[in-house]
């Protein structure tokens, strides 16, 4: 990075302060978001703005402010195609699912990609050679990658790779409603701890009031008592609920927990499974958001917290519990709670199911019978666990399957006891589902060992796979005239283990193709001008994730 970039943002963080007017919205209609900056999502926060796009494709996306295309990538998951653009304030915005880039940035790219001959591609321009005025245009909006819907995935961030609220520099939404609170509950946080007599967690009923708080039915307590609460955003212009900006909660008055959404690292993203109560998440598919700080958790998202926001409810003190939910306009819903300290002398404890094998959470442990292993690295979870291992034949169970890990384990099967004529097609599969369907999971060999890295608990197995690809031509066949086309369309597709990869050629050279896992097509623009003939052969060769492949021949004619 040129040196007055450092110099500027240095200055820029002394300051501490974010510029309100540098960044301008990179759409031209006004924003309206399908998700916003920290929503809860499997196994991370949301890390920018998602945009709407009118449930279209193809809108103009600018250059929020005046940079470089710094970085490029294209992949088929994730954010689909993707640019990253480099400011003179040290910041930097992402833009995320497009469907194309504009004039000298697609070029660029097609130019690269036929370089290296591949699609998925990720691509470092130096400063000068892609610079870009604020309001330059750089693509169009789209539906590419991990994307469930046509929009733009908009991020900012700084130089040190943390991603920061968009909101914070100045964009807005129009928002006047304050955000739900859809559930409540009271977390005891020990053995003699206990909520209303029991020593297990439970929901809390409330009532909105007129005035739009929540009133909570009292309860009863005793010792250390953590509480976490269910609740979501909702903008004007969208039904669709959104994450909340902000949490604080006090204690007889005193501020004892405050978090929001305003800046976090990759790294951490993670460790939203011990944010929320993942157990809860897993088994009932709603995420509670605990309102103190769990074992081990590393998030920077937390303002202030007392006694990492766990109080202690004594037969001597005085005891309401108030909680603030607020988004990022200043919109916000309250809950008060009445607690009566209580101390039981028969706490009504849950019954615990029995597990065979005990993980402590700083050592390495290696679980093994047969033929199967299952390596656990040190701090895979966020404490002491205990599990049920089980082998039976060739199937490996590590259960329950409702413990979040930050670490992937390792499930290794020895298969020196198959048929060499056998071995190829062997993959590992998660066993998924109440019919435990296999869905193949990312399999590796080394000898006479295959082995995947994980962060699921469940079951896994041996599975076998010597079906080929499929390849159907969509908007063509053998020896057809495609002047008018402007595209090549076919729909690859591998029902057991997935596409690996696949590669296209036409009259023996390379040419581009577009896969979108979604809907199976693979798709060749013409306007790259590779296919310049009349008479043209193509072959098409598809992969799956275990080696097994299909190759697909066909003529066409072009004027």
């Amino acid at each position: 990075m040129p040196l007055f970039f450092c110099l500027f943002f240095i200055s820029l963080n002394a300051q501490d302060i974010y510029p309100k007017d540098y960044f301008k919205n990179p759409l031209d209609i006004d924003i309206v978001l399908s998700g916003s900056f920290g929503e809860l999502r499997s196994n991370h926060f949301h890390s920018g703005l998602d945009i709407k796009t009118q449930g279209r494709e193809g809108l103009n996306i600018y250059s929020s402010a005046d940079g470089y295309v710094s970085r490029i990538k294209l992949s088929h998951y994730g954010y689909g195609k993707a640019i990253y653009i480099t400011h003179p304030n040290g910041y930097t915005t992402v833009y995320g699912h497009l469907k194309d880039f504009s004039g000298e940035i697609e070029t660029y790219i097609k130019n690269k990609q036929y370089e290296k001959e591949t699609y998925e591609i990720e691509l470092f321009p130096t400063p000068t050679e892609l610079v870009l005025k604020q309001g330059d245009l750089i693509a169009l909006s789209g539906n590419t990658g991990g994307s469930g819907g046509p929009h733009l995935h908009f991020e900012i961030r700084d130089n040190e790779e943390r991603i920061i609220n968009p909101m914070l520099f100045g964009l807005t939404v129009k928002d006047s409603k304050s955000p739900e609170i859809d559930g409540f509950y009271a977390y005891p946080l020990n053995d003699t701890s206990h909520v209303n007599g029991f020593n297990s967690k439970q929901k809390i009923r409330l009532t909105k009031l007129k005035t739009g708080s929540y009133k909570a039915a009292n309860i009863t307590a005793y010792g250390q008592i953590g509480f976490g609460i269910e609740s979501t955003d909702q903008h004007d212009l969208a039904y669709n609920n959104n994450g909340v900006f902000k949490i604080e909660t006090t204690y007889n008055g005193v501020p004892n927990y405050k978090i929001n959404f305003e800046r976090f690292s990759f790294d951490e993203s993670k460790h939203i499974n011990q944010y929320i109560d993942f157990e809860h998440y897993y088994d009932k598919k709603k995420r509670i958001q605990k309102l103190y700080k769990d074992l081990n958790n590393p998030l920077s998202l937390y303002k202030s917290t007392l006694k990492d926001g766990i109080i202690n409810v004594t037969e001597n003190n005085a005891h309401i519990y108030k909680v603030n939910v607020s988004d990022y306009d200043g919109n916000s819903s309250e809950i008060s709670l009445n607690i009566t300290p209580e101390k039981s002398t028969n706490i009504i404890k849950e019954e615990i199911s029995k597990t065979n094998k005990f993980i402590k959470r700083d050592e390495i442990t290696e679980l093994k019978a047969n033929h199967i292993s299952v390596t656990i690295p040190k701090y895979t979870f966020y404490k002491d666990v205990t599990l049920d291992f089980k082998v039976s034949g060739d199937t490996v169970s590590i259960t329950p399957k409702n413990k979040a890990l930050t670490n992937y384990i390792t499930v290794s099967f020895d298969i020196s006891n198959y048929k060499d004529k056998d071995v190829d097609g062997l993959y590992i599969a998660e066993l998924v589902g109440w019919n435990k369907f296999p869905s193949y999971s990312s399999t590796k060999r080394i000898g006479d060992i295959i082995y995947t890295k994980t962060k699921t608990l469940g079951s896994y197995t041996v599975a076998f796979d010597k079906d080929k690809p499929s390849i159907t031509p969509l908007n063509f066949s053998d020896g057809k005239w495609i002047s008018n086309h402007k595209t090549l369309e076919l729909k690859i597709n591998d029902a057991t283990t997935g596409v690996g990869n696949y590669r296209a050629t036409v009259n023996g050279k390379f040419i581009l193709m577009e896969y979108d896992y979604k809907t199976k097509k693979l798709v060749h623009f013409f306007d790259d001008n590779k296919v310049t003939d009349t008479e043209n052969k193509l072959k098409l060769i598809v992969t799956d994730n275990v080696g097994n492949s299909s190759t697909f021949e066909a003529t066409f004619f072009r004027k």
